[in-house]
């Protein structure tokens, strides 16, 4: 299947690492022109340069992003447009917030959280979208957590603001699906991810187990028995932001094994 990837301008946020760096992987094997960002330079130029001696593609570059800053996002995009001469694809990823309680968080975390985990989509969104407008094209993924469908223990504020983000996309993909842009959100199970990694070692302490035995436990509840990787997921996002999408907008969907019961 030809994805209409190549050439594209894609931006990829949070991608130093993890599911964000899977991402931008994945899209620079199908031949995009792929910028990514993050808060950590180091992690950038070392992700980038990885990125482009395993896909031999050269057009891959990366600029420093706090999400939760407006002046670095304006920066972001206007640096992709610079570079690529657009946005096409926008691949919305921040940080996971602090697990805990409802008993356990002030205020500020609530601010906190909410600026990294639904603030900075609508601002990467509001800058990406007059880009698209003008091509009649363009694709924007928000990469969330599999509690769009069912809410997690001890993340509070995880559960509150990715439902936010399911809200965002669905009124963004009403509102502009006349243009060609499509709009939707992916949520990750127990992806083998260092988030992950460190949530199942909060878990861990909790009960008083180690972490492989709290890891063992966990699969045991996945139906496919066993986390799944970055580049499986990673397979979802690109599909659903190509050029082999062109009908399926405002859905949230999850990459999970099966984990999620809801329906």
């Amino acid at each position: 299947m030809d994805l209409n990837l190549k050439g594209k301008s894609v931006v990829v946020t949070a991608a130093s690492k993890g599911l964000g760096r899977a991402s931008a992987l994945a899209f620079a094997k199908e031949g995009a022109h792929v910028i990514l960002s993050s808060r950590s330079d180091d992690e950038l130029k070392k992700a980038c340069e990885e990125i482009i001696l395993e896909t031999g593609n050269e057009h891959v570059t990366w600029i420093v992003c706090d999400m939760t800053k407006a002046d670095d996002i304006n920066r972001l995009m206007k640096f992709a447009a610079e570079t690529n001469g657009t946005v096409d694809v926008l691949i919305n990823n921040a940080g996971g917030p602090p697990a805990g309680g409802f008993e356990d968080f002030s205020d500020d975390d609530w601010q906190n959280a909410f600026e990294l985990n639904l603030l900075s989509f609508v601002r990467t969104s509001r800058a990406a979208i007059p880009y698209m407008k003008e091509n009649r094209w363009g694709r924007i993924l928000n990469i969330a957590s599999s509690s769009i469908k069912q809410s997690l223990d001890n993340l509070i504020l995880s559960n509150t603001f990715r439902a936010g983000i399911v809200g965002l996309a669905k009124s963004l993909s009403q509102e502009y699906a006349e243009h060609n842009i499509l709009v939707n959100t992916v949520g990750p199970g127990r992806i083998a991810t260092d988030r992950v990694e460190q949530l199942d070692q909060i878990k861990a302490h909790q009960l008083g187990i180690n972490a492989a035995e709290l890891k063992s436990q966990a699969e045991l509840s996945i139906p496919m028995k066993r986390y799944g990787e970055p580049d499986e997921f990673a397979k979802t996002v690109v599909f659903l932001a190509s050029g082999a999408n062109t009908y399926m907008t405002g859905q949230s969907l999850v990459v999970d094994g099966g984990l999620v019961k809801a329906l």
